[in-house]
């Protein structure tokens, strides 16, 4: 990529899934950014959901004093969310692989009622 490509489009900090559970642990907000129905078919316990087409005009619902951790199905949409967040002066890194990494690691896919859930 170009220097001025990446003027425009500047590179995140990214995670691995067992770093953000270290993240989270120390206060970390998990920003789940997928559609309601990816939401609810499985979702990271604890996760909060503003989906990425809502996400700018809800940023506020978020504690401004907190790291987050966006995170989508593969990495892609939530990169966009870090992004946005980004602009908006907030400390903001980008789950590496989305919530397919995290099922890999072995991590907890849950559903609302808190039922075991999968990736769409």
């Amino acid at each position: 990529m170009s220097s001025w490509l990446r003027s425009l489009f500047p590179a995140r900090p990214r995670v691995r899934p067992q770093q953000a559970g270290q993240l989270l642990e120390s206060g970390a907000i998990l920003l789940d950014v997928l559609e309601d129905a990816e939401w609810r078919a499985g979702h990271a316990p604890g996760a909060r959901h503003i989906p990425l087409s809502r996400l700018s005009g809800r940023a506020r619902e978020l504690a401004p004093q907190r790291t987050v951790i966006t995170v989508c199905r593969s990495g892609h949409r939530s990169a966009g969310a870090a992004m946005i967040l980004a602009r908006q002066g907030r400390d903001v890194i980008n789950l590496s692989g989305g919530m397919r990494a995290w099922a890999r690691a072995g991590l907890p896919v849950v559903t609302s009622g808190g039922r075991p859930g999968r990736v769409l």
